[in-house]
């Protein structure tokens, strides 16, 4: 299915209908403040599963972020924050950045991984963080490109998404013309010494 949904004027319909397929185990592509992404129900596992073959990677080395509809969700799947990434974090947010963070014990059970870290973003664009609000949980998502690879019409173009990839996923939606650079990828795993990991849309001030 292919939704053209304004981000100006949100059809809560089509953003129902995309949470409902969502639910069920559909994978969905969608725009971002940075490139468009592709992803599932954090909650669902053989949404993760159909997500991971998507990617063409085996689950537990994936490079999965989840996106929250704000600070208090990615307390829940985060260990407690130090004061200064905290405040980091809400300075930057919401915005085009990846924020690199020590899971909870959840995350690792989710994605079948030993990893103790995950990403999170929060979003400015307002179409997926209508989907996060519908869906009452974070949406599990990777880019649509590796990172080694050239950033194509095809990964800003929402009708060139969609012939390539509409008999892959479950939805593609159309939110506009995406942004060309990825977000920001910021590793505050160490309190004492935060780390750029990619420069992306998004400027870091600390």
């Amino acid at each position: 299915m292919f939704f053209e949904i304004s981000p100006y004027h949100i059809d809560k319909r089509l953003i129902k209908e995309t949470v409902n397929v969502m639910k069920k185990g559909g994978i969905v592509i969608f725009p971002t403040d940075s490139v468009y992404a592709v992803g599932c129900d954090l909650h669902h596992k053989k949404a993760l599963q159909k997500l991971s073959k998507f990617k063409g990677e085996k689950l537990h080395q994936m490079k999965i972020s989840i996106i929250c509809k704000d600070l208090s969700q990615v307390s829940e799947y985060t260990k407690q924050m130090s004061r200064s990434n905290f405040k980091i974090l809400k300075h930057h947010l919401p915005g085009p950045f990846t924020f690199i963070l020590k899971a909870d014990q959840i995350v690792p059970k989710m994605f079948d991984t030993n990893k103790k870290e995950i990403g999170v973003r929060i979003t400015e664009n307002s179409i997926i963080q209508n989907i996060v609000e519908e869906l009452g949980n974070p949406v599990a998502t990777c880019s649509l490109h590796d990172d080694d690879e050239p950033i194509l019409e095809y990964f800003v173009n929402p009708y060139a998404i969609f012939e390539k990839y509409e008999q892959e996923v479950s939805i593609i939606i159309d939110g506009g013309q995406g942004k060309i650079e990825p977000s920001t990828v910021v590793n505050c795993l160490d309190d004492n010494h935060i780390q750029l990991i990619r420069q992306g849309g998004g400027i870091l001030n600390l």
